[in-house]
């Protein structure tokens, strides 16, 4: 793993908010002095934090029998507030043989192949990474997960590398009408997941650990007035680990005075690679193959019919089904 800096064209365009025009290969990060390293150890987890003066790279590996302990959790504090048109990335060196290709998400739902093509630019070879990006070849898988929506690229076998933050003094006549030159300090999460091919693959779970992690809210001591908060439960079981439940609410009723009996959920089937090794979950893996049965899902609800609709619940997509059982195919989602 190491950092490198890219430069700009210094004649015609340059890069700017919108385009990346880099003026060659990135150069390594040198910094004017070695990084001060600070080394923890313990039962739950061990971190290795190196402080440079533009970027605070901290590597941290949990001891614990879920998602956490699966991966490496990478933490970059980057703070490049005096870089004169200079962009700065991540690149991760493995010995994987990806020959030329790599794979990042579309949006969130899928997946999508890329090949690196030497007769196009540097910058061509370049694609959005909202969720996460691997390679692999018949043995081993990497994939890095991000919490932030980045850019991506492998430029050699068995690489991936990311821009981290860029410092552009000029408008690249692309509509801002400015450089960008108000940068502050950002951190950026990424998980670092290894996996090897003999039994499951566990890289859905660590996206939604990175992308969805629990909120834990205060409470507050004292008595607050009027009757407290009831616990509920709405869920009669967990959902099997190839569905997610991206989005669960209660729709507009009629009357603004009582609430509705109708509710819209959105729905998203993934799919876990079976050739990759799984283990050290801390839970049973259950998958339905597609198959959800939403009128026992709900505690103490019962579910009269489905409307199948678009993703925006504008157009109903089929008739009313009394049928409470939803069927997708791999990678799909639907809402009713």
């Amino acid at each position: 793993m190491e950092f490198l800096v890219y430069g700009t064209h210094m004649s015609k365009d340059k890069s700017g908010a919108y385009l990346f025009l880099p003026d060659g290969e990135a150069k390594p990060y040198i910094p004017k002095e070695p990084p001060v390293l600070r080394v923890t150890e313990g039962p739950f987890f061990s971190e290795v934090v190196a402080y440079y003066k533009h970027v605070h790279q901290a590597v941290r590996l949990y001891n614990l029998p879920w998602v956490e302990g699966l991966s490496l959790d990478l933490s970059s504090l980057v703070d490049i507030w005096d870089y004169v048109n200079k962009e700065l990335a991540l690149c991760i060196h493995t010995d994987i043989n990806s020959h030329g290709t790599f794979f990042t998400d579309l949006n969130g739902f899928q997946v999508q192949p890329w090949r690196y093509l030497k007769k196009l630019p540097l910058q061509a070879n370049f694609y959005p990474m909202l969720v996460m990006a691997y390679i692999q070849d018949s043995q081993e898988c990497l994939t890095l997960h991000t919490a932030q929506a980045l850019c991506v690229a492998s430029l050699k076998d068995g690489q991936l590398e990311v821009i981290l933050d860029w410092r552009l003094m000029q408008d690249d006549n692309r509509g801002l009408g400015q450089g960008l030159k108000d940068n502050k300090r950002t951190c950026i999460h990424f998980c670092l997941l290894l996996e090897r091919c003999t039994a499951g693959s566990e890289v859905h779970l660590t996206s939604m650990y990175l992308n969805t992690p629990a909120l834990a809210l205060p409470v507050a001591r004292m008595q607050l007035p009027g009757p407290g908060l009831c616990s509920f439960h709405p869920l009669a079981s967990s959902l099997p680990c190839d569905f997610h439940l991206l989005n669960l609410h209660t729709l507009q009723a009629e009357e603004d005075t009582l609430p509705s009996a109708e509710t819209a959920h959105i729905l998203h089937c993934k799919v876990f690679d079976c050739s990759l090794e799984a283990k050290n979950l801390g839970f049973n893996r259950t998958m339905s193959q597609g198959k959800v049965a939403l009128g026992s899902l709900f505690h103490g609800l019962d579910v009269v019919f489905l409307q199948p609709t678009s993703l925006t619940l504008l157009y109903p997509l089929a008739s009313p089904s009394n049928s409470t059982d939803i069927y997708l195919e791999p990678m799909a989602f639907t809402s009713a």
